[in-house]
């Protein structure tokens, strides 16, 4: 069996294979409330042959939602409907879960294909975002946020313990926090983004204290024997990348004394200049050196769609899992196509029983 197609087991959960589908956002809901859409997207990708499948970026609160069309679970209705979504995603025979995050400085922003920048000031549809400093990120969107309170850290930190909490009970088995991609997390931690000068700012412990807080108070609701995970950018490409990772790294180690279970490496995106080398699975050796020196699972994404490359990954040891997202909107069924490629016995395996069935026989062509 190659390594790709190997069972992955974290806390009470495993994995039938070492493939998950990332968050990516769908910009379909309304008022944060998921639809008929979500659930066939991701019914889809349940049964398509991945171990993992993350619902996209789910906002704790409504400020929080990167654009008006994102989904949310800062009520009970929201909860409601996400709950048939994970139902779905467990039938198809993968582990169900959900990324829940705050936009922070990039919140309030038109949907991508109508603009992707800051919806105007005075405009119904948007609202004033929410930042550890008064700092616009600045290109696409210039609009300056609001510079947080003691009382504003205290409330979203709030929103994320209620949001989990609302997740655990929607029936999802894997928990992501999102830190990562210039949103609030991100920022507190980012030298870009962050320029306070109290106890949630300035130096490393700092810049650091808004994240590992809320991974604790989350800890404290999210079930012990379910994973709970953080996605997080340990390198911005900004030129500083080398004293940027080690912090990440220190953070990490610090991440995992907290509880959390894996970490999914990527990019910081805090500001709109990064030098980012697109092409190659260039995420995969900086992954390995956090896995290594924080001894702590990972995932990343990026450039790992091929299926030869993404066994070589874990194969070599650089990722536990492998994020594949494009890739799995032009086929749900990129595991099995993978299986197909890498020649595994039983290809047919990674499907549900029904598709399995059909499949087992089939030869294109004939």
């Amino acid at each position: 069996m190659s390594a790709l197609f190997s069972e992955f087991k974290l806390k009470d959960v495993t994995l039938r294979n070492r493939i998950a589908v990332p968050p990516m956002c769908q910009y379909s809901a309304v008022e944060g409330v998921s639809n008929d859409w979500h659930l066939s997207h991701y019914a889809s990708l349940g049964r398509g042959g991945a171990g993992l499948v993350i619902v996209e970026a789910t906002a704790v609160a409504p400020e929080g939602r990167i654009t008006p069309g994102c989904l949310g679970l800062w009520n009970d209705a929201q909860a409601a409907a996400l709950a048939p979504v994970a139902a779905a995603i467990k039938a198809g025979g993968a582990v169900p879960g959900i990324q829940i995050g705050h936009a922070g400085r990039k919140a309030s922003a038109n949907l991508p294909w109508e603009g992707d920048d800051h919806i105007p000031e005075g405009d119904p549809r948007g609202w004033r975002p929410i930042a550890p400093s008064a700092l616009a990120f600045g290109a696409h969107l210039p609009r300056t946020p609001k510079a947080m309170d003691l009382d504003d850290i205290a409330r979203v930190r709030a929103d994320f313990v209620a949001a989990a909490e609302r997740a655990r009970d929607a029936g999802f088995e894997w928990l992501e926090l999102h830190f990562a991609h210039g949103y609030l997390g991100q920022s507190f931690f980012s030298v870009h983004a962050n320029q306070r000068t109290d106890a949630y700012g300035g130096d490393f412990a700092g810049r650091s204290r808004f994240l590992l807080e809320t991974l604790a108070a989350v800890r404290a609701v999210w079930p012990e024997h379910l994973p709970l995970t953080a996605r997080f950018g340990v390198i911005e490409y900004d030129g500083r990348d080398e004293e940027t990772l080690a912090e990440s790294i220190a953070l990490t180690r610090a991440f995992k004394q907290g509880g959390l279970d894996l970490l999914s490496v990527s990019v910081g995106f805090s500001f709109p200049g990064g030098q980012i080398p697109w092409g190659s699975p260039f995420l995969g050796p900086i992954a390995e050196r956090v896995r290594r020196e924080a001894g702590l699972p990972v995932a990343s994404a990026w450039g790992m769609d091929a299926p030869a490359t993404a066994n070589r990954l874990v194969a070599d040891q650089q990722l536990d899992l492998v994020m594949v997202g494009r890739a799995h909107l032009a086929n749900p069924h990129w595991a099995y196509q993978a299986a197909l490629q890498l020649k595994q016995a039983r290809p047919s395996w990674v499907l549900p029983a029904p598709y399995a069935h059909w499949l087992a026989s089939y030869r294109p062509g004939v």
